[in-house]
């Protein structure tokens, strides 16, 4: 659900109050990426998209890839909250094979905020929600299509073309996000909640299709050898146990690309390239966001939501720096949202599953 905008005040002992919430923040102009955006302009850029990150990541564990030292340095992923997490910030503990992690859980720009503190640049979440009466199930399907070596943007543009073809067969809209590192994810959404399995099937499906009418420029095969010169459609991120990064979320490249939301003439035009954080803001101000119809619930109230929250970021204040910006990693390091799941070969139709889908759906 949209905020209604952020409050926020500072205060000399390097602290900030963000809808009634003391956050820690220090060094403010400490330069994250090399191109000169400083923590304090990631802040603003969090506050400002508030409204956007908690309609399309809350509700589901956050996953968060840290760069403390700037994106020129090295980074890692953390999945478990630290011994100092705040007590306001909301928690979902998840049992794993191995252990149990206690996740953060977006659901306040005050909780952004705090990312913002401990340089969390990319929130990666799962595409299920902790909402329904039974975990793990979702309401929208992601398809990550991740270009090869040889592989332009445009190329992957082609094959999101395609994929879109098959979806709007099948009934369904659509929605491109460039993911502002290397690919294109394409997000559709379901009229009934299915289970994370449902949704990988049903992904899954549409990549082996392709590959077999495609085989020179699709691939469905985890296997990163044949991968050059081709796109991988990667149905795998639908699995109960991966993440994707989410919509609006930075990403730590040399320059504070988004994954930001596109239109298909975009992709259809060629040209395509990543987005700027500076550039996803004004297109928010031109056309709004372009995801809505994605997320149940998510509206024009959204909108409105974001020119508010940017109206009070030209409220700036300056916060201390008298101390570390970031903290050392906890004891959950682990990668997230990137790495291949385990190997499988699908060659089932996608038409079986994508008709079985659209007959539940309109019972």
């Amino acid at each position: 659900m949209a905020t209604e905008g952020s409050e926020r005040s500072g205060s000399s002992d390097g602290s900030i109050e963000v809808d009634g919430r003391s956050v820690r923040f220090t060094h403010p102009d400490k330069e994250l990426y090399a191109s000169g955006t400083t923590k304090s302009d990631v802040l603003d850029y969090f506050l400002t998209v508030a409204p956007l990150l908690i309609t399309y990541a809350g509700g589901r564990p956050v996953t968060r890839k840290r760069w403390p030292d700037g994106t020129a340095e090295k980074s890692f992923f953390e999945k478990n909250l630290p011994g100092h997490t705040p007590d306001w910030v909301p928690r979902v503990s998840i049992e794993h094979t191995r252990r149990t992690v206690d996740y953060p859980v977006l659901d306040s720009p005050a909780t952004l905020a705090w990312f913002a503190q401990q340089a969390a640049l990319e929130m990666h979440v799962p595409q299920w929600t902790l909402e329904h009466e039974e975990p793990g199930r979702t309401r929208r399907i992601v398809i990550d299509l991740d270009p090869g070596e040889g592989v332009d943007l445009d190329a992957t543009a082609r094959v999101a073309l395609l994929v879109r073809d098959l979806l709007t067969d099948a009934g369904l809209d659509s929605y491109p996000v460039t993911s502002g590192s290397k690919g294109i994810h394409l997000y559709a959404r379901l009229d009934k909640a299915v289970s994370a399995r449902g949704a990988s099937a049903v992904a899954r499906r549409i990549a082996t299709s392709l590959e077999k009418q495609y085989p020179d420029l699709v691939t469905a095969s985890m296997k990163r050898s044949i991968r050059p010169g081709k796109v991988f459609v990667d149905w795998s991120q639908n699995s109960g146990a991966k993440t994707t990064v989410a919509p609006y979320s930075l990403r730590g490249r040399a320059e504070p690309w988004v994954a930001a939301p596109r239109t298909w003439e975009e992709l259809g035009d060629g040209g395509l390239g990543h987005l700027h954080r500076t550039e996803v803001l004004t297109r928010l101000d031109a056309q709004g966001d372009l995801l809505e119809g994605l997320e149940v619930g998510a509206g024009q109230g959204t909108r409105r939501s974001v020119s508010a929250s940017r109206a009070r970021a030209s409220g700036r204040r300056r916060a201390s720096s008298s101390s570390p910006s970031s903290s050392s990693p906890s004891s959950s390091s682990d990668s997230s949202g990137d790495d291949d799941p385990e190997r499988h070969t699908p060659t089932d139709p996608v038409v079986t599953d994508l008709a079985e889908y659209r007959r539940k759906r309109d019972r």
